[in-house]
């Protein structure tokens, strides 16, 4: 017995030593990962954690580390732990950075500043203005954006000091609690309002912008300017987007439809784009070396193209805006073109994990946004995707005949644009409530034009503007992309193009990127644990239930959700934004007006939830034992017992409300409560910082 049991825990040892050794190198990938979750506890927190709790989180976690060194298990827990710790110790350095949000005045007011970006809108202008100054008081730490008037005669350019009316606000608050948060990337990104100009503006003062990225910004203006005299209409639109980074003037349509057809990505400045620009000056280098019969025999031409190509893609990144999935794929990149450089083959896997470790240092923000989590869950799809069915692959390519190589680019491709679109469509209907169903079909038709005549027209374009020779690219360059908007919108066009779903929690979304990282990381079967989480948090929505009412931060909106169906009540100023955000998070596609025979509704979606009242007129006694009304207005109701209520007031104070209508009664969660007292939620002005009420109490 003893015999059988010593060669059971051989066995056993034997076999963790294999696996050790099939996974050898695969732990550190989980480094990165465990970086982003503590970005995400950061964010996740209900109020501001001491400056020193990452650090001191940090700090415990290297004392145990240094205390278990014979236990491989536990010393693995504790560099997980060092390593969250460091992100959450990131987003804290981050928070900490930024000014404070500024108070913003609440009627029009005449606003100077220096231009700090300008944007051309498919109507005018919309400019950032540095340390503006309100009706001539102290200059403020944060930006303001506003939007020129259409029929403004003034050209804004970066540097300049301009002054005009305008009415600014400050960010708004999420459409409902749990909602994109507009405050915190408004915070992160330096800005403090929005608004809109009243007059014409006013050229003060004209002077040149001063930094390395106040002259990045000029160019970026001069090369949109040139583009725009050239191709004045939608394709002169994408082509600046696609050589600048701004997407600012696509017309809606046209925007809508590259998000209907899948892709948007198209619009987004990433990888597809720098590996196009890096891969072109790659081959063109070479050949060029090539030419020459000294180079070719005597320098290191592969080496000499990979840095010049890397040179390339540096000056793309940076004139592109430096977006975070261009930051991801040119760190990438760099790692690749050292492995050129000292003779080995860089780890794609590898790669991907110091990108993503240097954005979560660089920009921890941005792990919460849609661009960071599609864009490294598309990569990391490609790269285990290829890696496990390279096999089925070379079989395609078999011999290498003409005919088999054009069948094994087309799988290719179709593979492509099935693993990133499949893979990153989560995260998409997570931030945007609807997916594709033809995107590989328009990925492609797209692609190609895009990388064999798009772009290669483009830096064509940039090379030729100095000789003022750009138009013999541009044009024909406007011919192809005018070609990937009719793919398009063709695609949009077809029978079920987008599909609304329902919405994703955070923590079933949570789960899935687990499970994609689990799958994607470790080489043996091990990784097949990873498939039935992805597939719970796929399943999350089937666990949550969705509210049944939603008030806007302004009342202006009230949404009631009945037998699958929105209805709603929208007063004069309701933001059509906040209706759209309802819809996808609902899944409805359709609102219809809420009406109801009597003067005040009686909202009861289910005969065995609670009700609520929606107050439309003065209340009266009769309303008293009411277990929730709901107004626009302020609820103006004397009564012995206190009824819990939501109106203007409440709003105002609290943000948007959701409510659940259980068979116990109303659950409220008001947008205060969801978020917390974080240095971006803005509180009301004149309002003190105490906690939300989330049933407030009945006003006398």
């Amino acid at each position: 017995m003893q015999l059988v049991a010593t060669r059971g825990a051989e066995f056993s040892v034997s076999r963790l030593s294999a696996w050790a050794v099939a996974e050898h190198g695969r732990f550190f990938l989980w480094l990165p990962v465990a970086m982003s979750g503590g970005c995400i506890g950061y964010f996740s927190w209900a109020s501001e954690p001491p400056l020193w709790a990452g650090l001191a989180a940090m700090g415990v976690a290297l004392l145990l580390l240094a205390l278990v060194r014979t236990l491989p298990a536990a010393r693995a827990v504790c560099h997980l732990a060092v390593a969250a710790s460091l992100g959450f110790a990131a987003a804290q350095a981050a928070t900490w950075r930024q000014p404070e949000m500024i108070e913003i005045p609440t009627r029009a007011s005449l606003v100077t500043g220096r231009i700090a970006a300008v944007e051309a809108l498919p109507a005018g202008f919309r400019i950032l203005l540095a340390a503006p100054r309100f009706d001539g008081g102290a200059p403020q730490p944060r930006s303001v954006r506003i939007r020129l008037r259409a029929a403004d005669p003034i050209l804004p350019a970066t540097g300049d000091t301009l002054q005009v009316r305008a009415l600014v606000a400050r960010p708004a608050p999420p459409a409902y609690p749990g909602g994109w948060d507009l405050q915190r990337d408004a915070y992160f990104a330096g800005i403090g309002g929005f608004g809109y100009a009243l007059n014409a503006a006013v050229s003060l003062t004209h002077s040149e912008p001063w930094g390395l990225a106040g002259r990045g910004q000029q160019l970026r203006e001069t090369i949109a300017a040139r583009i725009r005299r050239v191709l004045p209409a939608a394709d002169g639109a994408i082509a600046t987007t696609l050589l600048t980074g701004t997407t600012s003037a696509i017309p809606g349509d046209d925007r809508a439809a590259f998000r209907d057809s899948g892709l948007a990505h198209l619009l987004a400045i990433a990888g597809l784009h720098i590996g196009i620009v890096m891969g072109l000056v790659f081959g063109l280098t070479r050949f060029a070396l090539a030419c020459s019969e000294r180079a070719a025999l005597f320098w290191p031409c592969k080496a000499i193209a990979a840095i010049t190509a890397l040179i390339a893609g540096g000056l793309y990144l940076g004139l592109t805006g430096a977006h975070v999935p261009i930051i991801r794929s040119f760190a990438m990149a760099s790692l690749v073109t050292l492995g050129v450089l000292v003779g080995r083959r860089a780890l794609s896997l590898r790669g991907l994990g110091l990108a993503m470790a240097a954005v979560v240092i660089v920009a921890p923000n941005e792990v919460v946004g849609v661009s960071f989590q599609m864009s490294f869950s598309a990569v990391l799809a490609l790269i285990v995707g290829y890696e496990l069915l390279r096999p089925w692959l070379s079989v395609l390519h078999g011999d290498g005949s003409t005919g088999r190589r054009i069948a094994s680019h087309i799988a290719a491709l179709a593979l492509t644009s099935a693993l990133a679109g499949t893979f990153s469509a989560p995260f998409a209907a997570y931030h945007f409530g609807h997916v594709q169903l033809y995107y590989v079909l328009a990925n492609m038709v797209a692609v190609p034009i895009t990388a064999f005549l798009v772009m290669p027209a483009g830096l064509a374009a940039l090379v030729l503007m100095p000789l003022q020779l750009e138009t013999l690219a541009l044009t024909p360059m406007g011919w192809e992309i005018d070609a990937i908007i009719w793919i398009a919108h063709a695609v949009a066009d077809l029978p079920q193009a987008t599909v609304a779903v329902p919405h994703i929690p955070a923590w079933g979304l949570c789960l899935f990127a687990l499970g994609l990282a689990w799958t994607g990381i470790w080489r043996t079967r091990l990784r097949l644990l990873g498939i039935p989480v992805m597939l719970v948090g796929l399943a999350s929505p089937l666990w949550t239930t969705p509210p049944d009412i939603l008030v806007s931060a302004d009342a202006r909106l009230i949404g009631f959700r009945e037998n699958g169906q929105l209805l709603l009540q929208k007063t004069a100023g309701g933001s059509a934004f906040t209706q759209d955000a309802w819809q996808q998070y609902w899944a409805l596609p359709q609102a219809a007006p809420l009406d109801c025979p009597t003067p005040n509704c009686l909202l009861h979606p289910r005969p065995d939830a609670s009700a609520a009242i929606l107050v439309r007129t003065d209340a009266d006694a009769s309303l008293c034992h009411a277990t929730l009304l709901i107004a626009a207005e302020p609820v103006r109701l004397r009564c012995k017992d206190r009824v819990p209520w939501i109106d203007r007031f409440s709003v105002w104070r609290d943000g948007s409300y959701a409510v659940w209508l259980t068979p116990s009664g109303p659950q409220v969660l008001s947008d205060r409560a969801s978020r917390g007292d974080r240095p971006w939620v803005l509180h009301p002005p004149l309002a003190g910082r105490t906690p939300a009420n989330t049933t407030p109490a009945l006003s006398e």
